[in-house]
Parts: C-alpha cells; sequence; structure tokens
C-alpha cells in the first residue's frame, strides 16, 4: 500500500474512532431462554412473527421447541427455513416475501451467523422496500428502525446476535459484502446453551475459533475502548478455558453456556472496534467458494496474526498473559508467539485443517482486490496492507 493510501486509511479510521463517544452503540438485552419470547411479545401485542432458519436446523428438531411454544400461546409463526451457510440476497428476498405474506410484526433469527444476519437483512428490507441490499452495502446506510428482531444462536461463535453487521452474499455476482448499520442490532439475544447441545463437534470448533478470531481482532486494532478490550480479554480467556470441554462434550452445559457468553462479548468487541484482514480473507472466500465463515477465519488465524509483525506483538503478549502462558515481564515478541502457538495448538486440538481445499491461484488477484475494498480503510488494522499483500494469505492456505 503506497503512503497516500495509508494516510487515508488512518485518517478514516481516526476521525470513526473519535466518534465513537457519540454513536448509538447499544448491547441487546440478554434474555437466557426462549421460554421468556411469548411474554416479550405479549407485551409488545405481537401476534405474528417470522422465524427466519436454515433447514438443518429445522431438520434435526432445534426449533421445534420454540414452534411448539408459540403455538402454545396463539402467537403464529410463519417459518423460513431455506437460509444457506453465506446467505444471499435471493434468501433475504424469499424471506422479505414471507414476512408481508404473513403479516407479520417481528423477526426471530434462529440459528448461526447465517440465519441471524439473513434476519437482519429482512429488517433491513423491510424498514427500507425502496432500496436494495446493494445500496446499504457499507456503514451508516440503512437509517431506519427495524421490525423487533430477536437473535437466538444455536453456535457459540459469530456474535451476530450482538453486532450492528449483515454479511450477505449477492446471488447473481457471488460478492459477498458487510452491511453495518446501528438498527440492525437484535434487540434481544436468546443466549440458551440447550439449542446449542447437539451442535456437531466440527462446528462447536470452527465457530469456537470464530469467536476467538473476533475477539482478537477486535483487541490487536487501533480503535478500541476500556470496554471493548475488557470485553475482548474476557472473551478470549473463556474460549481458552472452555472450547475443549464443549468440543469433547456436547452435553457440558456449563462449556456451552459459557462459550455463549463468550460469543456474546467477542460481538460486542467487534462491533465497535471491528475485525481485520482475517474477516475481509474469509469473505472473500466465503462469497467465491461457499468456504464456511467460522472454518476460513480459524485456518487463516495464525497465518495473519504472524503477517502483523511486531505492530501487533505487544497486544498478543497482552493475550497471552490474561491466559497464563506468557509472564508480564518477558519480551512482546516472546509473548505474541506464544500466543500465536496456542491459536496453532488449538487448531490441531480441534482437528481444524491448516489449508483449504478448492482455491484457484487463477482467482486470488480478483479475491485479494475484495478483501482490500473490505478491509480498507474501515478495519483499524495493526499493519495496513494492499491488494497484492493480502493476495500472500491465499497463498497460505491453499491446498
Amino acid at each position: 500500500m503506497n503512503p497516500i493510501q495509508k494516510v487515508y486509511c488512518r485518517t478514516y479510521q481516526i476521525v470513526l474512532r473519535l466518534a465513537l463517544p457519540v454513536l448509538p452503540y447499544r448491547k441487546p438485552e440478554m434474555l437466557h431462554s426462549i421460554s421468556a419470547l411469548p411474554t416479550l411479545f405479549k407485551k409488545k401485542s405481537i401476534r405474528r412473527v417470522l422465524l427466519v432458519t436454515d433447514g438443518s436446523i429445522r431438520g434435526c428438531g432445534l426449533t421445534a421447541p420454540l414452534e411448539q411454544l408459540l403455538k402454545k400461546e396463539r402467537i403464529a409463526c410463519v417459518v423460513y427455513d431455506k437460509t444457506v451457510a453465506n446467505p444471499t440476497t435471493d434468501n433475504v428476498e424469499e424471506a422479505r416475501a414471507k414476512y408481508l405474506a404473513g403479516g407479520c410484526q417481528a423477526i426471530i433469527g434462529f440459528g448461526g451467523g447465517s440465519s441471524i444476519d439473513c434476519a437482519k437483512a429482512v429488517g433491513a428490507r423491510i424498514a427500507k422496500p425502496r432500496q436494495s441490499l446493494a445500496q446499504m452495502e457499507g456503514i451508516l446506510k440503512v437509517h431506519k428502525r427495524l421490525p423487533l428482531l430477536i437473535a437466538i444462536p444455536t453456535t457459540a461463535g459469530t456474535g451476530s446476535e450482538t453486532t450492528l453487521a449483515a454479511v450477505i452474499t449477492d446471488s447473481e455476482t457471488r460478492h459477498k459484502y458487510p452491511i453495518n448499520d446501528f438498527p440492525l442490532i437484535p434487540r434481544y439475544a436468546v443466549l440458551d446453551p440447550e439449542v446449542t447441545r447437539s451442535l456437531p463437534p466440527h462446528l462447536t470448533s470452527t465457530t469456537g475459533m470464530d469467536a476467538l478470531t473476533h475477539a482478537v481482532e477486535a483487541y490487536i486494532g487501533r480503535s478500541t475502548t476500556r470496554q471493548t478490550r475488557a470485553d475482548s480479554i474476557k472473551a478470549v480467556q473463556l474460549i481458552f478455558a472452555n472450547i475443549f470441554d464443549a468440543y469433547e462434550d456436547g452435553n457440558n452445559m456449563a462449556a456451552r453456556r459459557n462459550m455463549l457468553r463468550a460469543a456474546y462479548l467477542a460481538g460486542s468487541a467487534f462491533t465497535k472496534s471491528y475485525v481485520g484482514y482475517v474477516h475481509a480473507v474469509a469473505h472473500s472466500l466465503g462469497g467465491k467458494y461457499n468456504v464456511p465463515h467460522g472454518l476460513a477465519n480459524a485456518v487463516l488465524l495464525p497465518y495473519v496474526l504472524e503477517a502483523y509483525g511486531k505492530a501487533a506483538h505487544r497486544k498478543l503478549h497482552d493475550l497471552a498473559v490474561a491466559i497464563g502462558i506468557s509472564d508480564s515481564r518477558e519480551s512482546d515478541w516472546s509473548g505474541a508467539a506464544k500466543f500465536i502457538q496456542a491459536v496453532k495448538d488449538m487448531q490441531r486440538r480441534l482437528d481444524i485443517p491448516e489449508k483449504l481445499k478448492g482455491i484457484r491461484r487463477e482467482d486470488i488477484p480478483e479475491l485479494a482486490r475484495m478483501a482490500a475494498h473490505e478491509g480498507n480503510p474501515l478495519y483499524p488494522v495493526p499493519k495496513l496492507m494492499g491488494a497484492k499483500e493480502l493476495e500472500a494469505f491465499y497463498y497460505d492456505v491453499l491446498e
């Protein structure tokens, strides 16, 4: 990246950081069980809701308790269960049509980040029916209040239940892009470990490392606050203390509960402090090849942390101290190296590969341009990189 581009990026990021105290950030109100929802809906005079989920989640019965509960309380539930792993503009329009046809008054996103992001985008299209999602790409382009939005995460990873972001893939071009605005933050987040009980080990691992990526990228960036730093550190501590128990014993509800809390805290951190190039590269891979987002983040994380070099050493050392693998008297380089090694050790113990299948060499320049377009100037990364530099990460993970 040339010096003029760097000055522009850093100036843009400084302006956003200075605006943090006056921007309307908020955390969703936390509920601990789906059983709290009927009372909430009755209080708000809501009689018809749209449930946005995916076929596998509904097929294995995870939504059944909620659907039965709403039916018992005479609250009509219209279900859209066609959401794909990287939700598309077609998904959003199909779900929106169901919302309108059903006369719905609220939206529930039930699932991983894909279902919750789809639900957010449906809300945005309801709020702004004359604008396409492509016109809302970027930051602060939604503006209007969404219908009541509730997120019920079934994975402890994406943090989408707390964030102002929805990531959508254009059905025709396969361009994957974020929409960021405050109305997209759900009003309520239901953190019920019971809905994560049947999550298979490979999803427990990749979504857990997705949460770790959120916390780490938020912490090492250059737009943090006291609260986002505290949330990030606590999330990292919870993940290192609980992810292996949740992975090895899916019925360990204490570990499941702690992982949900970690994902919530990490989401709260990065919704203010943003992510970094791990996400930018992962989004391009998800859009082009449908690589699951958590898997892409999990594979990419150590490569990107190493590439940041000394610009990230001090903060990575902080994280190493926080999880008890380094001493504050050690050098920043040593502490950072220990933390990155701990991430690699986590990958191996969770059976996460070091490479990704299906990446075509001829696609890499365009993928890197997409990642650079997403990351610059928005993401306040420790070290700025242009498209040419970002190409290295695709080669790093190329199988």
